[in-house]
């Protein structure tokens, strides 16, 4: 096998990126190329309301458009009119529906004590002083203030998971809070 120099592996690369973006505008601009948001479209969606909005599960942006009927969001698909996905969604936004009304979704704390096998209901009011107190008495166990005369102030005994459901501020506001805690693990739902 041939050796492969830093440099044509950093022209090669930025090739194929340069090539797989020209396949998708390509595709997106040719006319009349159905995307998967216009597979389930239905003709009743046009008698109730429709509002368009942004889709929350990461930073593109893309737009979709929402039926209401009867105060409930009765469908979700991508907008054709809208610039960055041109109707198109991802498996994510197409499935935005179920993060509103979805029967398995969590809607009460729910809490299982060490050994038990049994998850207990609890309000916020009960589980927010309990959470603070685990994340304080992890942290304090687990911080490291310098590794090898460096000051790193750290804890490797935590890490936080992001939301792609929330929004840029929030996200923004939510690592602020992670680095004072001086997590260092940070991950983001929406690369997933």
């Amino acid at each position: 096998m041939a050796e492969l120099a830093r440099r044509e592996l950093l022209k090669l690369s930025a090739a194929s990126a340069a090539s797989a973006l020209l396949v998708n505008a390509c595709t997106a601009a040719a006319e009349g190329a159905p995307g998967p948001s216009t597979f389930g479209h239905h003709e009743w969606d046009k008698r109730v309301g429709e509002k368009t909005a942004i889709c929350p599960f990461c930073a593109v942006g893309c737009g979709v458009i929402t039926s209401v009927e009867g105060g409930r969001v009765a469908n979700v698909e991508g907008d054709p009119d809208h610039p960055i996905n041109l109707g198109r969604l991802c498996s994510k936004g197409s499935a935005l529906l179920q993060e509103h009304d979805n029967p398995a979704r969590q809607r009460h704390v729910l809490y299982r004590a060490p050994n038990a096998t049994e998850w207990t209901r609890m309000t916020w009011d009960e589980a927010m002083p309990r959470i603070a107190a685990n994340i304080k008495r992890t942290r304090d166990a687990t911080f490291v203030a310098t590794d090898g005369g460096v000051v790193v102030n750290r804890t490797e005994g935590m890490a936080h998971m992001g939301s792609s459901a929330i929004k840029n501020e929030e996200t923004y506001l939510l690592a602020k809070l992670m680095r004072g805690l001086g997590i260092v693990y940070l991950e983001h739902q929406a690369r997933l």
